[in-house]
């Protein structure tokens, strides 16, 4: 069990710093779209879904390469709270159009990326 913590534990920082660097390389444009965390949760809906695809396609994998990165990397790398707290930030500026396109957009793309991931990787 502890082993498993720690496992996931590392994945969570490392995913944590990558969300980091791209938030700093993805500024919030003018208008108060927020393009990093809206790219950070794409590109992790994508990466859980080719690793979940490659992992029913290799069932040999190994549970610790699930553990680092499905469960640790991914959970760490994106960022549904934020994602949510900027959607309300969007709607007290009463942005009701770009909250639209953020929050449906985010959906929408997050599950078509998952379904992309995991087809590519089964």
């Amino acid at each position: 069990m502890i082993k498993d913590l720690l496992l996931v534990g590392l994945g969570s920082g490392l995913g944590g710093m990558c969300r980091y660097l791209v938030s700093q390389l993805l500024v919030t444009t003018q208008n108060g779209f927020p393009w990093g965390t809206f790219t950070v949760n794409i590109v992790g809906s994508l990466l859980i879904g080719l690793l979940w695809g490659l992992s029913s396609r290799f069932p040999s994998l190994s549970p610790v390469l699930t553990l680092l990165f499905m469960v640790g990397f991914c959970g760490g790398f994106t960022t549904f709270s934020t994602f949510s707290r900027e959607g309300l930030s969007l709607l007290q500026t009463q942005n009701y159009t770009l909250f639209l396109l953020y929050t449906l957009g985010s959906v929408v793309l997050g599950i078509l990326a998952v379904m992309v991931g995991y087809f590519g990787g089964k």
